[in-house]
């Protein structure tokens, strides 16, 4: 009685974890629908529409992102072009805008619902980026940092 149990709930979770042929489902990440009025692919999904950004790097947010990369990023990311969990940083704030980047760093998993950008980074590191529970002025000061890595002065 007890193999058979253990069988039926083996079988069930098979069953459940396919889609309606039996096959196991696709763990691809799909795109919800948006309204095409308020998603705005340069800036992503969040609260940031604009971030002032002088031509000047600030230093003191820079050492501050430092700071914060160090603590929360370097595990994850290199500051050069080469993959480590996650992408490399070289060049990061030359492909996105500063709304796009300070979203996506403050509200992952809304941008990697969303976002294609995201997405394809997904696919790339097969990796979902962790929520780091970053303030506003954190996420300011790491793309600051990200600035300098970029060889903004």
């Amino acid at each position: 009685m007890k193999r058979f149990f253990l069988a039926t709930i083996i079988l069930v979770g098979i069953y459940s974890c396919g889609n309606q042929d039996g096959e196991p489902s696709s763990a691809t990440v799909k795109s919800e629908s948006t309204d095409n009025n308020s998603y705005d692919p340069n800036r992503g999904e969040g609260k940031f529409k604009t971030v002032d950004v002088s031509d000047k790097l600030n230093i003191t947010m820079a050492d501050k992102g430092l700071k914060i990369f160090s603590v929360k990023c370097s595990s994850c990311h290199k500051t050069t072009a080469e993959k480590l969990v996650g992408p490399g940083w070289t060049g990061v704030t030359k492909r996105y805008t500063a709304p796009w980047i300070m979203n996506f760093i403050t509200n992952t998993d809304a941008m990697i619902t969303k976002d294609p950008k995201a997405q394809a980074q997904l696919e790339i590191c097969l990796v979902r980026m962790p929520n780091q529970n970053l303030s506003d002025d954190d996420a300011r000061n790491l793309y600051e940092y990200m600035r300098k890595n970029d060889g903004v002065k």
